[in-house]
């Protein structure tokens, strides 16, 4: 076997490792999971070392499988926002806060009260986890850890800074932290003043695929590169030139877009991409997420909560399903919208439950689609949510569009591992098996 490319994907629940072969085949992976700590019901906080010991053992498992091939090089994708604060060693003075985290929503109202040139230039909804109001809730109600850290990471450069790369971000991640002027492609002073916080406690901003240092593996130490946010990795994996969805925790809905465009009320979010473009994404904080407490509900394993939706039919009964149970973002529902079941009667049952809370996710997911000026044609999905067939064939049905599942198991990890090739001088394209179109019913 010929030297392989490493690609990480910190998710919110879990982690995934591939190995990239430089024909572009997979040929090794492995998955994670751990829980997210919830203190509150607002909350939302997972201690770095716990993603280090997910990624070790991960890593471990796929170097096993590796049957002598080396490592060329390595790439971490990560979700969006949120806040890692770090000493000047890279280590993490507090547990990570998470994108689902409420507690800073208080904090929103500096936004709001930015002059209007200044907010408009952010060009992104305002939301309670990015990594600007978290960071103007942590200067007020932790100033000691806010004194004693040497900068701000999000979620995957804490972990590539805790693996020994050197600290800093990507475009793509600063672009999501309510801190970005989209139009200046750099930090917004206002935005900074904001959150009341020191300029020089944000992160340098890196190209993707640049080397930010070694990490150690099995075998030696290896080059990382800086990585990306996972959604325009997941683009980069995909290939996508349409509308792609992405199906995990959550669900993004993402758009190319040539300039960004200065929006003062926006309902979609204009993120910086891995290469230097951008894109308009319609994201769902409730996707999977709701699923895994739909299935809980319902006393179902995951298997067996699809089997029973795909047995119920089309319609469940007339039982609809509202995804949102930790509110939204804007566009298809609020911040203080509440999910749950609706249109039950005596006849409705444990399968039609199961269906209808599929349907409410695709649903929710065209709801999101029609934000975006997305050009017509069939519509990519990615992400661990999309490989049952119950749920492709109701996103086709809600959407109204063909929908062609890639058959990547981690397409951002994928993603990372391309970058990582890209750093090092190995220009890698993933294979890619997108299944055959489902059509609408």
């Amino acid at each position: 076997m010929a030297d392989v490319l490493l690609g990480a994907d910190l998710g919110t629940s879990g982690l995934k490792v591939v190995a990239l072969a430089t024909d572009g085949t997979v040929v090794a992976e492995a998955e994670r999971a751990y829980d997210v700590d919830r203190p509150a019901p607002d909350r939302a906080e997972t201690d770095v070392r716990v993603w280090r010991a997910a990624f070790d053992d991960a890593v471990g498992e796929v170097a096993d499988r590796l049957r002598g091939a080396v490592i060329a090089a390595s790439g971490i994708s990560g979700q969006m926002h949120g806040a890692v604060l770090v000493d000047g060693g890279g280590v993490a003075l507090r547990p990570a806060i998470l994108w689902p985290d409420r507690r800073a929503a208080g904090e929103l109202a500096r936004w709001r009260e930015l002059p209007e040139a200044d907010r408009a230039a952010l060009a992104n909804p305002l939301v309670a986890g990015m990594t600007g109001p978290v960071l103007a809730w942590l200067a007020r109600h932790e100033p000691e850890a806010v004194g004693r850290a040497a900068t701000v990471l999000l979620p995957k450069d804490a972990l590539r800074t805790a693996l020994g790369g050197r600290a800093g971000t990507d475009r793509s991640d600063a672009s999501a932290t309510l801190l970005w002027d989209v139009l200046a492609d750099g930090w917004s002073a206002g935005a900074v003043a904001a959150a009341g916080v020191p300029g020089d406690l944000l992160p340098a901003v890196r190209p993707s695929d640049e080397v930010a240092g070694t990490v150690r593996l099995p075998g030696g130490e290896v080059p990382v590169v800086v990585g990306g946010a996972d959604t325009p990795l997941a683009l980069l994996a995909a290939g996508a030139e349409g509308l792609l969805v992405n199906l995990g925790t959550g669900a993004q809905v993402l758009a190319p877009l040539g300039e960004p465009r200065p929006a003062a009320e926006p309902v979609v979010h204009t993120y910086a991409d891995a290469a230097g473009g951008w894109y308009a994404m319609a994201a769902l904080q409730n996707a999977g997420s709701a699923w895994e407490w739909a299935r809980g509900v319902l006393g179902l394993s995951w298997t067996e909560f699809f089997d029973a939706a795909a047995s119920s039919p089309s319609g469940a009964g007339g039982a609809t399903f509202a995804p949102f149970l930790t509110g939204e973002r804007g566009g298809v529902a609020g911040p203080d919208d509440r999910g749950g079941w609706t249109g039950l009667h005596p006849g409705t049952t444990r399968a039609d439950l199961a269906r209808a809370a599929v349907e409410g996710v695709a649903r929710a997911v065209a709801g999101s689609t029609a934000l975006l000026d997305a050009p017509e044609g069939p519509v990519v999905v990615t992400g661990g949510g999309a490989r049952p067939a119950v749920v492709r064939q109701a996103l086709a049905d809600a959407l109204g569009r063909p929908v062609r599942h890639l058959r990547l198991r981690s397409a951002s990890a994928i993603g990372a591992a391309v970058l990582a090739g890209r750093g090092t001088g190995l220009d890698v394209e993933p294979r890619r098996d997108a299944g055959p179109p489902v059509e609408p019913a």
